[in-house]
């Protein structure tokens, strides 16, 4: 079984070039798969392995970044490799929203824990925003969510500067690390009833059981599992290697999709250039499949 970590840590980051030099060397050793994010104001990832190169990889990183844990770090499992291959990308935001993160200590946080966070959801007055994008939001979201409907995060600041600042906002994301970007923009503009979901979605799946989770559909996540369900096992979607969209059943069933290569969301659109280009995308995620079976047999 492969292990799968979620992480984030806000932290003032400098020498940005030489911890990445460093991170890789050591990831690669363990044959870590997976994305980092290095930026001047923290680290964001997902890597997989197998446990125990998962648990020395996350000591690692607690020791090179000198903090005793992550703000957040979330654990999955799945039975194999969701990563091709490992990488770290240096970036100028840990998520973009073209706004710098305010380190002031005296901004106050209102985080609810999963449990919390279902009694926040039975109040009728509080305003339940999705910070993720609109085809996360169609695979699966929390009742009475709203959609912000924006083609990225930087527009999702200029929805947020049409709140109310007397609304109740409770704000959710897969792992957090979006609503930590957005919930600071916030406090810098004055507003006080702003509450995030600790650890977001993945952390909620984890300690909420299904029957008791405010949660319809999958969550979809940046990976080759596609989605997850309430119990964090593999969701029923599939990814269109054209588009990079979710699939749902229905959608497989059409004449326009083809494995690896096309869905009804972009069959009308492609080149056969981009075609040839998919199809060797394909195989490479389907090899990683198979390597992974191989070694576990």
């Amino acid at each position: 079984m492969i292990t799968i970590l979620s992480f984030y840590k806000l932290k003032k980051i400098k020498k940005l070039k030489n911890l990445k030099t460093i991170l890789f060397e050591k990831i690669d050793i363990l044959s870590i798969k997976g994305l980092i994010i290095l930026s001047p104001e923290g680290i964001n990832g997902t890597i997989s392995g197998t446990p125990k190169s998962i648990s020395v990889a996350r000591k690692y990183l607690l020791f090179v970044l000198n903090i005793s844990k992550f703000d957040v770090q979330n654990i999955t499992h799945s039975k194999f490799v969701p990563f091709l291959k490992a990488k770290i990308k240096i970036k100028s935001e840990v998520v973009p929203i073209n706004e710098k993160y305010d380190f002031n200590k005296k901004i106050k946080k209102n985080y609810l824990t999963p449990f919390q966070w279902n009694k926040f959801l039975d109040k009728k007055k509080n305003k339940i925003i999705d910070a993720r994008k609109p085809f996360e939001y169609e695979v699966g979201t929390f009742k009475k969510a709203i959609n912000p409907n924006t083609k990225n995060f930087r527009e999702f600041k200029n929805y947020l500067s049409g709140i109310k600042k007397k609304d109740h906002i409770g704000m959710f994301c897969t792992g957090g690390i979006r609503c930590e970007k957005a919930s600071n923009y916030l406090y810098k503009k004055g507003f006080k009833n702003v509450y995030m979901l600790k650890g977001g979605i993945i952390n909620y799946f984890n300690k909420i059981k299904p029957r008791n989770s405010m949660w319809k559909g999958d969550c979809f996540v940046f990976d080759n599992r596609v989605t997850i369900k309430k119990d964090t096992k593999p969701g029923t979607y599939g990814i269109c290697n054209a588009c990079r969209m979710p699939i749902s059943n229905k959608e497989m069933k059409s004449t326009k999709y083809k494995i690896g290569l096309s869905c009804p969301k972009c069959y009308d659109n492609l080149t056969a250039e981009q075609i040839k280009r998919f199809t060797i995308r394909h195989k490479q995620i389907l090899n990683s499949k198979i390597q992974y079976k191989f070694k576990k047999n």
